[in-house]
């Protein structure tokens, strides 16, 4: 037998009430211990939902530093050649709210910024954000409303960053799982050439 949660009331009764240090811990600006942390983040991932409710994730990398602070309200993400789907970009010109969460490589807590985003396709700063001789295309500028840390229990709970714990890859190779789910009618062999080592080599181009 299943049990819905159908509102606020139910989902209090069953989680608890935050600690007050726990809803006090919100800011709407950056502390100088935020901007260490944007400064050694290399990757986060964009949270966003288009006018009718679809919502889309978005992983974003670059070397540590890439999140551009332009003010203590205010951060610019570069965007860098990928897929071209633009899905969040998309998501971004209906509905400008916007989720991160930024990681740091071996630390289990995380930075959480929630606000509103808005897309340029040039501005003075976008040569701060040269990577390898590469200047992004398209920023998205995040005008932050909610910043905090985010615990460390889901981290540990998954040994994400324990190598140790870490099980053996099930799973076949990216060119494989490509060629099995997506793209049948590619030879493995020309997938294989694609995601091989010039796919790193390029990641910029």
């Amino acid at each position: 037998m299943t049990v819905e949660i159908t509102s606020a009331a139910q989902l209090r009764d069953l989680l608890g009430t935050p600690t007050p240090r726990v809803l006090a811990k919100e800011r709407a600006a950056l502390h100088d211990r935020d901007r260490q942390w944007l400064d050694a983040s290399p990757f986060c991932l964009v949270a966003t939902a288009g006018a009718d409710g679809t919502c889309d994730v978005s992983p974003k990398g670059d070397p540590p530093g890439f999140a551009l602070v332009l003010d203590d309200r205010t951060i610019a993400i570069p965007e860098r050649p990928g897929n071209r789907r633009a899905d969040g970009y998309r998501n971004i010109l209906e509905n400008p709210h916007v989720g991160l969460i930024f990681l740091i490589p071996g630390r289990t807590d995380t930075l959480r910024i929630n606000g509103r985003a808005r897309l340029l396709s040039d501005a003075p700063w976008f040569d701060q954000m040269v990577v390898q001789g590469h200047r992004p295309v398209l920023a998205i500028v995040v005008e932050i409303e909610q910043i905090f840390y985010h615990c460390a229990k889901a981290f540990l709970r998954s040994q994400l960053w324990q190598p140790e714990a870490w099980p053996s890859d099930p799973l076949p190779s990216r060119a494989r799982l490509i060629k099995e789910v997506e793209a049948p009618a590619n030879t493995l062999a020309d997938l294989e050439r694609h995601y091989g080592p010039d796919y790193a080599r390029n990641l910029y181009a």
